[in-house]
């Protein structure tokens, strides 16, 4: 009897002491945090069902720190620079100066007389001369104008009436008034001829360009004489005092391909020689810088008769 009491005594004791051990656990339990191990996923992989285990991560805690994003640099906008153009600007053409025209078709002049007297000497105008600018003129002109290579207007303008003085000689009355001159005569020593100087002394093929004329001189005395024609402007007939270098009856041009015969060669390429063509067609046309003869017999004649050597000269 009394030792079961004892035992229910101390049963009472112990019971506070176990729960208030029981208690502190408790709290201490809950005060305490654990990390929970992650767990492995098993992720298929293949046709074939696999499994291969990869650590599943937890999410990233949301962080709390907002970044602030800086201003952007404000841009620099570099300026376009306009390319310059490449093509050089056009210059302008200089215009060509007007010719100052001195005489046309109606005008009536002393001056229009002499200008056809000196026309009658290069053999561009025909019949009698007057002060009166008529179609004959024009037509004297034109021609003029055109073989050297100027503007075929039929005016007479400076350039023209320039190049007419520099290629005839002052007109004499009688050519003024015109008075016909006297019959040529056919002996020597009575041909009417322009006379230079240079063609007194010896014998001399003397060729004047104002006359169109070639006169055979002896000692100063003219012989004989024949129409002659000249080479172009841009071909000139050399002028000046030169001699016969060769000679030859049948010779054909290696240039122009075309005959010369009974040439005499006087300076360079350029001779003395026959021309059907002048034969043809007279003055309408003109040498490659030759003289020109159209009479056959007259140039037969001055070939037998002027040796190598001979003087000739070519002058205005």
């Amino acid at each position: 009897m009394g030792a079961a009491r004892a035992r229910r005594l101390a049963e009472r004791t112990t019971q506070p002491a176990t729960l208030g051990l029981g208690l502190a656990l408790l709290a201490l339990t809950a005060c305490t945090t654990t990390t929970p191990t992650p767990q492995t996923a098993q992720t298929p992989v293949g046709s074939r069902g696999v499994m291969t285990s990869s650590s599943s991560t937890a999410p990233p805690a949301p962080s709390t720190t907002s970044e602030t994003t800086p201003p952007a640099a404000p841009t620099t906008s570099t300026p376009t620079t306009t390319s310059q153009p490449t093509t050089k600007p056009t210059a302008t053409a200089t215009p060509t100066p007007v010719p100052v025209v001195l005489f046309r078709p109606g005008d009536s002049s002393p001056k229009v007389r002499e200008l056809q007297a000196r026309l009658k000497q290069l053999r561009w105008y025909d019949g009698d001369v007057t002060d009166h600018y008529g179609t004959r003129t024009t037509a004297a002109v034109k021609g003029f104008q055109a073989k050297r290579g100027f503007a075929s207007t039929g005016l007479l303008d400076e350039q023209t009436w320039g190049r007419v003085v520099s290629m005839s000689r002052p007109p004499t009355r009688d050519e003024l008034n015109n008075v016909v001159p006297k019959p040529v005569a056919t002996s020597p020593g009575k041909l009417s001829w322009d006379v230079d100087q240079r063609c007194l002394t010896g014998r001399v093929i003397c060729v004047s360009k104002a006359t169109r004329m070639l006169t055979w001189v002896v000692d100063g005395v003219p012989q004989y004489q024949f129409d002659v024609r000249f080479g172009s402007e841009a071909l000139p007939t050399r002028e000046g005092t030169f001699a016969i270098t060769w000679k030859k009856k049948d010779v054909i041009s290696n240039l122009y391909y075309t005959p010369m015969p009974y040439s005499m060669f006087f300076s360079g390429g350029q001779a003395i020689h026959y021309s059907s063509n002048f034969a043809r067609l007279g003055y309408n046309g003109s040498s490659h810088g030759c003289v020109n003869v159209r009479d056959w017999n007259g140039l037969v004649r001055l070939y037998n008769e002027a040796p190598v050597g001979t003087k000739v000269v070519v002058h205005w």
